[in-house]
């Protein structure tokens, strides 16, 4: 016999179970959210195949935004650093320019660029004009007439004939604190003196008037001189002579002294000696008449007025005759040369040894080539202590012709 118990809840079941199953197809319709949507869509793709390759293009498009999305920052944040503005100061239109003064801005502050800066030069090399009045130069230690005449581009024979009152035309003048004139160019320079025509004096400079009248550096005005032949120059004016030309005056020993005719020497000091007959005479060949076979002041020169070698040599050492001959001059000499002897070796030649400390043999007496004559010195118009060579034959040449090979 059923319970009633049981035969109510055998009749409630079905009713139950008819709700479950309704509750159940009520919530399989409700709406799909995205979640399970993206998952369902991923499913399927995974099933087709297709989610690996989907999966590696995803990755690579979101690695590509947040590339971009760096460099968009760093630009922005290097713009900031750069070109700082603060908020009170934006304004809406073009920024204005702000005014600088350069004169108050460092050269190197200036110029901010990568690479080398160089800061501005303000001086600016021009060209330099040619001289066109005399400067003067103070003489120095050491210094020659070569010497100064290549330091201000002139000739040597410029210096001596710009300042004959100091040098006499003897470059062994020269002499430390000296007050040389320097020309601005290569000439002569001397005074007018009138008592002839200005032509002829330019003339005897181998020039014109016009060379002379016209130089900027004389200060003459062509409107008040006149005639240029008969220039209106007042005397005692010195000049520039551009370009001018003189024969020097001599300082050194004359030709031409002989044992025959010593007195044509007389002129020269009181070494002048008397006529001698007979004596030795020269090979026609020379030796060196010092130990030292180089310069230690004046080579021959022409130009400088030096017609003669200065060799080397330390004050006391030997002199020698440079060829055998008798002595026609003996002593002091009044000219610059100091003690000086002079040798005529009797075949048209003559020596001269000059700037003497002490002398070994007088005049008259016959010397053999090699023969000690003397001692080397600075007496005279010396630069220091050397022997003064001269060779004479006719006219003054070149002792390095004729001397051996140093």
């Amino acid at each position: 016999m059923m319970n009633p118990m049981q035969d109510e809840f055998k009749e409630d079941a079905p009713a139950e179970a008819g709700k479950i199953k309704e509750r159940k197809k009520t919530s399989d319709k409700q709406p799909v959210g995205t979640t399970g949507f993206l998952s369902r869509w991923m499913n399927n793709l995974v099933g087709i195949g297709l989610g690996e390759p989907l999966l590696r293009i995803g990755t690579n498009v979101l690695s590509v935004i947040a590339i971009a999305a760096v460099i968009v920052l760093v630009q922005a944040f290097y713009e900031r650093e750069q070109n700082p503005v603060r908020a009170d100061e934006q304004v809406p239109g073009p920024a204005a320019t702000a005014a600088v003064d350069i004169d108050i801005v460092p050269a190197e502050d200036v110029f901010l660029v990568e690479g080398i800066s160089r800061s501005a030069q303000l001086h600016t090399n021009m060209p330099s004009r040619p001289r066109q009045d005399i400067t003067t130069y103070t003489v120095q230690d050491g210094d020659t007439v070569f010497g100064i005449a290549e330091k201000f581009g002139l000739e040597p024979q410029t210096i001596l004939w710009g300042n004959y009152n100091v040098l006499l035309d003897d470059p062994h003048s020269l002499k430390p604190g000296q007050e040389l004139n320097i020309l601005p160019v290569d000439g002569v320079y001397w005074e007018w003196l009138g008592g002839i025509t200005f032509g002829s004096w330019a003339e005897f400079y181998g020039v014109t008037p016009a060379d002379i009248i016209e130089f900027p550096g004389n200060h003459l005005d062509p409107n008040t001189v006149g005639d240029y032949n008969n220039a209106n120059v007042k005397p005692g004016t010195w000049l520039i002579i551009p370009g001018g030309k003189r024969e020097f005056v001599s300082w050194s020993a004359p030709l031409g002294v002989t044992r025959e005719n010593p007195a044509s020497a007389r002129v020269l000091g009181a070494g002048a000696c008397e006529p001698v007959s007979g004596g030795a005479v020269g090979y026609g060949y020379f030796v060196y008449p010092t130990n030292n076979h180089y310069l230690s002041g004046f080579d021959y020169s022409p130009k400088a007025n030096h017609l003669g070698i200065d060799l080397a040599g330390n004050t006391g050492e030997a002199v020698y005759a440079s060829d055998a001959g008798v002595i026609v001059y003996a002593g002091w000499n009044d000219y610059g040369y100091g003690n000086m002897i002079m040798v005529d070796h009797g075949n048209g030649f003559q020596t001269l040894y000059a700037h003497l400390s002490a002398l070994n043999a007088g005049c008259g007496q016959s010397v053999g080539q090699g023969e000690v004559i003397g001692a080397i010195g600075s007496t005279g118009r010396s630069s220091g202590a050397h022997l003064h060579f001269e060779l004479m034959a006719g006219s003054k040449v070149n002792p390095w012709d004729y001397l051996p090979p140093p």
